[in-house]
């Protein structure tokens, strides 16, 4: 069973809270994807993709609420490219810390940020902290990617991460109309100094875009998103069931 927050009155969503296994907030962003995707390819990412995991929580017994995609994000490595959106850390720390407090005083079990954009991880990660210490509700993140790095390893080459084959493969099998196809380019990748420094993505690549499009597959967006929504579903599962193991 799963609820979608924006669609309930309040009276519905004062239910649903009281049932609901988590309460899952999709974080994405809006930035640059090189020169064949839209600018908001992490957030489309993050509403499909959470969408699957409700349509097939009833599998695991889950009940779970959505609450509405957070479209921005932490992108100012993608700032030299026009259209990127960027929040300050500070910002956002505060922001997903407020929607935390607020799913807490209407009384969730736990708080699931379900991640889209890697820029987001580490204001996501202090933010986690402070809502455990201020209210001691159980706070997870599942950054979706990291439940599907194998399987992207053993399908491509190494070097894939931005506007790539992974990315393009997904928003081809979701929204092919977004896709521009005749500007699918394989990228040329700049080198990078021998110590670890900030960079802006224009001094990583020439199109803003990180592997190979030109190996996209929505056949293979199909079957890796089958597999990732099992596994994330299945975590969740046994998170429960470990918490209830401790009490």
């Amino acid at each position: 069973m799963y609820w979608k927050l924006e669609e309930l009155t309040w009276e519905e969503a004062e239910k649903a809270f009281k049932e609901a296994d988590y309460v899952i907030l999709p974080t994405g962003s809006l930035e640059q994807h090189g020169l064949h995707l839209p600018l908001n390819v992490d957030s489309l990412r993050a509403t499909y993709l959470v969408d699957e995991v409700l349509k097939s929580s009833d599998r695991y017994g889950l009940k779970l609420i959505k609450l509405p995609t957070l479209p921005y994000g932490c992108s100012e490595h993608h700032m030299k490219f026009p259209g990127t959106i960027t929040i300050k850390p500070e910002t956002y720390i505060q922001l997903i810390k407020d929607i935390g407090l607020s799913v807490y005083r209407h009384g969730a079990k736990r708080f699931l940020i379900m991640n889209f954009h890697g820029g987001n991880l580490s204001a996501l990660s202090i933010a986690m902290q402070i809502i455990r210490r201020e209210t001691g509700m159980k706070t997870y993140l599942v950054h979706w990617t990291s439940y599907a790095r194998d399987l992207i390893d053993a399908w491509t080459t190494p070097g894939w991460g931005h506007a790539c084959e992974h990315e393009t493969s997904i928003i081809l099998y979701y929204r092919p109309e977004l896709v521009r196809k005749h500007k699918i380019v394989k990228p040329k990748i700049r080198s990078r100094p021998p110590i670890s420094s900030f960079r802006y993505f224009n001094e990583i690549t020439n199109t803003g875009g990180i592997g190979d499009p030109t190996k996209s597959s929505a056949e293979f967006a199909k079957q890796l998103i089958e597999k990732v929504t099992e596994r994330i579903l299945k975590a969740l599962k046994e998170t429960i069931d470990v918490e209830e193991n401790r009490n």
